[in-house]
């Protein structure tokens, strides 16, 4: 299983918590583009450094000045970079007039130049090269890169009030723990809507290894361990509802599901994210606790993420 670079969780923040808001963080770092991710990044930095930010917003014939903010006690001017499809050739080209441009402009008052980025696949060899060019001949000016492990650190350093007001409100553990009966009725309710095939070959359970199979990472895994300790109320649930066939169903909702989202090839931690989505997991905390024992029961109870093959000796 992929270690969480997120590190540890606060004492002030459960590990449910943690991992639900390291996962509203990377949807929203890999869905945010153009002036959407400069903006989301502003409020970030704002929560992070507070007084100590300050956005910079362009105004008249002059712009920005090349700055997308500034942290004052560090002289740091950062500038943002969300590209759908630059070619190398004119990000080299951005870098150089985003810096010299920044240079010009803030001049004493820039220690530090940050350039924040979201392409998950990194720069380009010849960016990161021309990059450390700069750095080379404008020392002592310190020039640096942002993308997730970065701004994944900052994000989860942040006190739990702040990351409420950038990700909304986050289920808990103790609101897990706390969850009855009555509180799946809605998540099942919305799930059973779902058609499935009736000609569907039946479901399978897991096997063990399961987690480790599909490269699901840390975050994935404890969302469904913690799911898990409720789970057993989805059991008694489906074994008392007078439709015999109702946990069926929407098992075989939930398994075409996953073959479509598998049809598109997406990772595994992304699939796992829209299941979340399909299962409900939105909404006030208790709703979301509610959804990840359902959640966990079917990943546990039928065929969604493959099974690990089970090797034979032959004698």
């Amino acid at each position: 299983m992929r270690q969480s670079q997120s590190g540890r969780p606060s004492s002030t923040r459960d590990e449910l918590q943690h991992s639900i808001y390291v996962d509203r963080f990377r949807l929203a770092f890999h869905t945010h583009h153009g002036t959407a991710f400069q903006d989301w990044f502003v409020r970030l930095a704002g929560y992070a450094f507070g007084a100590d930010f300050e956005e910079v917003r362009p105004y008249g014939p002059f712009g920005d000045l090349k700055c997308d903010g500034r942290r004052i006690s560090t002289k740091s001017v950062f500038q943002c970079y969300a590209p759908d499809a630059m070619k190398e050739a004119e990000l080299i080209a951005k870098v150089d007039e985003d810096f010299h441009g920044a240079r010009g402009h803030w001049n004493a008052d820039m220690a530090e130049w940050v350039f924040v980025h979201n392409d998950g696949r990194g720069l380009p060899p010849n960016a990161v090269r021309h990059i450390d060019g700069l750095r080379q001949v404008h020392a002592p000016v310190v020039i640096e890169t942002w993308s997730e492990p970065e701004l994944l650190k900052l994000t989860m350093d942040l006190e739990p009030a702040a990351l409420q007001a950038l990700f909304g409100p986050a289920a808990s553990i103790a609101i897990v723990d706390r969850l009855v009966m009555a509180d799946l009725v809605p998540i099942i309710e919305a799930l059973q809507r779902q058609e499935p095939n009736a000609g569907d070959p039946p479901l399978t359970p897991p096997s063990l290894e399961k987690l480790e199979k599909n490269a699901l990472s840390d975050e994935s895994g404890l969302l469904l361990r913690i799911g898990r300790r409720k789970s057993s109320l989805v059991d008694i649930f489906f074994r008392k509802s007078p439709r015999p066939d109702l946990g069926e169903r929407i098992a075989e909702a939930f398994r075409m599901r996953y073959a479509e989202l598998k049809a598109l090839d997406l990772p595994a931690d992304k699939i796992f994210k829209h299941l979340q989505d399909y299962a409900g997991m939105n909404g006030e905390p208790k709703r979301q606790g509610a959804a990840l024992a359902v959640l966990a029961y079917f990943f546990d109870s039928c065929d969604i993420f493959e099974d690990p093959l089970v090797s034979v000796e032959v004698s």
